[in-house]
């Protein structure tokens, strides 16, 4: 049978406040185990919550981000479960008056379509404590450290079909909160979390199929191969004639598979019932309009001035914008160089795959984009060719130097100076096509659409005597000419 997957992803986004939701205590990662957990956070006998604004204000930025419903009046419910790592036994969350509605996101896939995934709502909550299960000795260690911080949920509606389509979605939500500076979105530290919904239905049914919950997926490859492998068992499960158990899987990425945790909840489970502590937040369209006023530019419009401002194609302009770091550094190494199609090569070329080698994010490239700029700058001048000036870039990428004038001192020091002396070159020319007879008859015996492949033995012979620094656009010119 041809199967439909159904897929709905629950992201929470660790919000970059510098104190927690319900009350004072640092948000700071790293810290020694409960040291960063308050009165509060403990749910000492007497304390009461306390709510953070900064936190209302990063939730309000996001749901004018996806052109969503901004509740003017939301208000916090107690979800009911017994933890460990859950001091209250309940945590704080929003059930029926979230602070942001629907709205959507429109996703690039690689196939060069947009497809638009909506978005159900997006609540506030309390994140839990930590359970640690190492070095306890068949014990299991509480840090409340992280109990309290400030979470988003974002909560899409169950319009994904594929792993592709999930892992471009979760980017773009990635990207969001970068841009929007309402989270890091470190994912190796917990900043931003997935739980994977996964049914599968028969190809043209309208009702969907039992669900299974994936919980707290913290990579887009583990996403990816989660849904992969939770597909291909439901698929053989049904295919047998079985039926699939709603329940919350977990995803062991060490033996590529999924797990059964628990049995799935649902809301009548937690017995969720309004927060007696807090009372309803309430705001108006001036506070929605100040927010807007702070919003900074977004992905969507800056792939947009990207294609009119430097001429770039949608494609590389999707890819350059997708990181707000990584926008930022091409558009000040095309600033410098002014040559913003050369830039966008270089940050999309050699740049990302020395960083992807290297395990590096753009912010600790060892080549600074002013170095980049003036590299760029030295091609066009005929300093270096675009093969030497990739060596340059190696140099440059080993010293880690970050000096701009490092670029020239090591052309300089290691002899790298284009030649572009027409005298020089001519010679060099002459000895290659006395040298090479036979080739030459060949050339000169050949139909013009074959020439210009067999025109390249000439060039790589005469690059090969100039030790890759004979001016290119030169051999080739002189090469026609005697040929």
């Amino acid at each position: 049978m041809n199967w439909e997957t159904v897929i709905g992803l629950e992201v929470h986004v660790q919000l970059a406040t510098k104190s927690k939701i319900f009350s004072g205590a640092s948000t700071q990662f790293g810290a020694a185990p409960n040291t960063q957990a308050s009165a509060v956070d403990l749910a000492m006998p007497g304390t009461l919550p306390v709510f953070n604004g900064e936190a209302l204000r990063m939730a309000v930025k996001f749901g004018l981000a996806i052109g969503a419903e901004i509740g003017m009046r939301s208000a916090f419910d107690r979800k009911n479960y017994f933890y460990p790592d859950l001091p209250k036994g309940y945590q704080i969350s929003q059930m029926d008056y979230p602070i942001v509605g629907r709205g959507h996101v429109d996703i690039g896939l690689a196939d060069g379509s947009v497809k638009t995934i909506g978005v159900t709502r997006a609540h506030l909550e309390e994140d839990a404590g930590k359970s640690l299960h190492e070095d306890f000795h068949g014990s299991t260690g509480i840090d409340l450290n992280r109990a309290g911080t400030p979470l988003l949920e974002i909560v899409s509606e169950p319009d994904i079909r594929s792993a592709e389509q999930a892992v471009a979605y979760l980017k773009y939500i990635h990207s969001l909160i970068r841009y929007l500076e309402i989270s890091d979105g470190d994912m190796s530290q917990g900043s931003m979390r997935c739980d994977v919904n996964i049914s599968l239905r028969p190809a043209g049914q309208s009702e969907f199929g039992t669900r299974t919950e994936i919980k707290n997926v913290n990579s887009f490859r583990f996403v990816e191969k989660a849904i992969y492998v939770e597909t291909e068992r439901q698929r053989d499960i049904l295919e047998d004639g079985g039926s699939i158990v709603q329940e919350t899987r977990l995803y062991d990425a060490d033996k590529n598979e999924t797990r059964p945790m628990r049995s799935k909840e649902v809301a009548n489970d937690y017995r969720y019932f309004p927060e007696p502590d807090l009372l309803p937040i309430v705001i108006d369209q001036k506070y929605i309009d100040s927010v807007q006023h702070d919003m900074p530019e977004l992905p969507k419009q800056k792939v947009a001035r990207f294609v009119e401002q430097y001429q770039l194609s949608d494609y590389d302009a999707r890819l350059l914008a997708s990181d707000r770091d990584t926008a930022e550094y091409f558009e000040q190494v095309s600033s410098a160089s002014d040559d913003a199609k050369a830039s966008a090569n270089w940050v999309m070329g050699e740049l990302a795959a020395q960083l992807n080698r290297d395990e590096l994010s753009i912010v600790e490239s060892r080549v600074s984009a002013e170095q980049l700029a003036v590299l760029i700058q030295r091609i066009n001048d005929q300093t270096v060719s675009g093969k030497i000036a990739k060596t340059v870039f190696d140099a440059l990428w080993q010293e880690d130097s970050k000096a701009a004038v490092r670029v020239d001192q090591i052309i300089d020091e290691q002899g790298l100076k284009q030649v572009s002396d027409s005298g020089a070159i001519e010679a060099m020319v002459d000895d290659v096509i006395a040298n090479n007879p036979q080739q030459v008859e060949n050339y000169r015996n050949s139909a013009e659409d074959k020439r210009k492949k067999m025109l390249g033995f000439f060039v790589g012979q005469v690059m090969k005597a100039s030790q890759g620094k004979a001016n290119p656009a030169q051999v080739n010119q002189l090469l026609n000419d005697k040929l």
